[in-house]
């Protein structure tokens, strides 16, 4: 979910490790030749710059990301789509840029966007605890306010890889929980620390949020996303996942993405200079060529409002698009959620549910996202007039070396064309 451990941002250790465990698509992109690159000074939107930059998308695909979707939408005419993967994938399913994916932790946005919607109508505060609102629930709630859950300086640690929970993380065991069952789990912050002082990304604080809308709004999390959030802005592929099935959706041409993770073997070596993972730790799946597995079978339900929304590149950039141009909350209530904390690690800093990201070519706002198969970093500038998304159908996999360059290549490439700045020079596949 953006999740810590699940996104090309999110560290697998760390003491709160978030959830996370982000072809030219037909006329849409029909200049994908190999054209000139383009001249110092000239159009990031050009159609060298589009073929560049699926280029450097095939690169990502054929280096481990395995299937890439990016979107770019410069706010002034048609979105550049581009859709590509790895040779052997296509026997699964034929990648296509309105694909549904799993979204992780940028559903984060969407539960922070609602709580905000709340402290609007004044019936919830950023400052009432978190014993105010589930007594008895998170140990040391009297001292945890909205506010910390919000942009994760709570003090608490996260639960993905407890032993209780990676079980279910990882697929070999088939178990639903609740977040309450989660917050019971959840350990303290290792070092620990006083509510308020440190940024430390914990998806334990977006389970206690997704409670609390609950209780203060009378409405479960599903139908509030549906009626304040996807309904209004024609989301017609998004929803919050309950299981591991993939709705149809009303566009039933949107098919899934097909994610995958690898083997317990190859991710062993993968994690081992951060994680010592226990003997036969591995995600359940279908076997697949290069020592990975299909991942997209393991349900995501226990993310809820910490990760567990389904959605499309489109559908996405449009709730994006809508909340940092203010169509969906109030000035004062964006100013807080920009109001950000230090978060080096996310690559700037972390507000209430959205990060600021300080890339080569400006500051973008958005969030990331991963769960087992899938990794996406989604962003617009800041008047949300710009946008982009790139997914990735892998998390772990893109965590080796060569993987983790390319798929870094193709989002700071995506990134600049969003905003209108030429593509790096030393991105690859140039």
């Amino acid at each position: 979910m953006s999740a810590s451990t699940l996104s090309r941002r999110h560290r697998i250790r760390r003491a709160a490790l978030t959830v996370a465990l982000t072809t030219c698509l037909g006329a849409a992109l029909a200049s994908c030749s190999d054209e000139a690159e383009p001249a110092a000074g000239q159009s990031a939107a050009s159609p060298a710059a589009d073929a560049r930059l699926a280029r450097l998308a095939q690169q990502a695909a054929d280096t481990g990301s395995l299937g890439v979707i990016v979107r770019v939408d410069t706010g002034d005419g048609k979105p550049v789509e581009i859709a590509k993967q790895a040779a052997w994938t296509k026997d699964d399913h034929r990648l296509a840029a309105g694909d549904r994916f799993r979204v992780g932790s940028n559903t984060k946005t969407v539960t922070a966007t609602l709580v905000l919607q709340q402290v609007a109508q004044q019936r919830i505060s950023l400052d009432d605890t978190v014993e105010k609102w589930l007594p008895g629930l998170v140990e040391g709630g009297e001292h945890i306010t909205v506010r910390m859950l919000l942009n994760h300086t709570s003090g608490l640690g996260d639960f993905l890889l407890t032993p209780q929970f990676l079980p279910s993380l990882t697929g070999q065991e088939k178990r639903t929980w609740t977040p309450r069952e989660l917050l019971a789990i959840t350990p303290q912050q290792g070092p620990p620390t006083e509510p308020g002082e440190t940024y430390s990304y914990s998806n334990a604080n977006y389970e206690a949020l997704g409670l609390i809308l609950e209780k203060a709004t009378g409405s479960s999390l599903a139908e509030l996303i549906e009626q304040k959030i996807t309904k209004p802005l024609g989301m017609t592929d998004s929803y919050l996942a309950t299981d591991a099935e993939w709705d149809t959706g009303e566009n039933s041409d949107n098919e899934h993405v097909t994610g995958y993770e690898p083997d317990a073997a190859r991710l062993k070596k993968i994690l081992s200079a951060t994680v010592d993972l226990p003997d036969g730790v591995g995600f359940v799946g279908a076997d697949r060529p290069g020592h990975n597995v299909d991942t997209s079978a393991i349900d995501p339900s226990w993310s809820w409002a910490a990760g567990g929304m389904v959605s499309t590149a489109a559908d996405w950039q449009t709730f994006l698009t809508a909340l940092n141009s203010g169509e969906l909350l109030p000035e004062p209530q964006l100013k807080h959620m920009r109001t950000t904390v230090d978060a080096p690690e996310e690559g700037g800093g972390y507000g209430l549910g959205l990060m600021r990201v300080d890339t080569v070519c400006g500051t973008v706002w958005g969030h990331t996202g991963g769960l087992p198969g899938y990794s996406s970093e989604i962003y617009t500038d800041a008047t949300g007039t710009r946008s982009v998304a790139v997914f990735t159908s892998t998390n772990f996999g893109i965590k080796e070396e060569k993987a983790a360059t390319a798929n870094k290549a193709l989002v700071e490439a995506a990134t600049c064309q969003m905003l209108g700045k030429p593509q790096p020079a030393h991105s690859p596949a140039g």
